[in-house]
């Protein structure tokens, strides 16, 4: 049976040492799928990953967990799916504003 291909989708909040926040961002932005949408000057960063897979996806939470300067990652959202069904299109003419 062929496997399906899937994306996994994850979203952390991180808190590095604030001396070492710009290192971190670099370090976790330099990671495949990884993107680091915002930072705090008290060492809090945002930061989506995206995996083939769960074990990828939660390898990539391990490494930046591990990175000098980070004192915690916090998982706040994960979603899983098939490429096929995360590249649908839909429409909004069902919503209501």
């Amino acid at each position: 049976m062929a496997q399906v291909p899937e994306l996994h989708i994850a979203s952390l909040v991180v808190h590095a040492l604030p001396p070492r926040l710009s290192q971190v961002s670099v370090t976790i932005a330099a990671l495949p799928g990884a993107c680091v949408h915002a930072s705090a000057p008290n060492g809090k960063l945002v930061v989506t990953l995206e995996a083939p897979g769960a074990a990828p996806l939660l390898d990539a939470v391990a490494r930046i967990q591990a990175l000098d300067g980070v004192l915690s990652a916090a998982l706040v959202y994960q979603c899983a799916d098939t490429l096929e069904a995360m590249n649908e299109d839909i429409s909004d003419a069902d919503c209501t504003p």
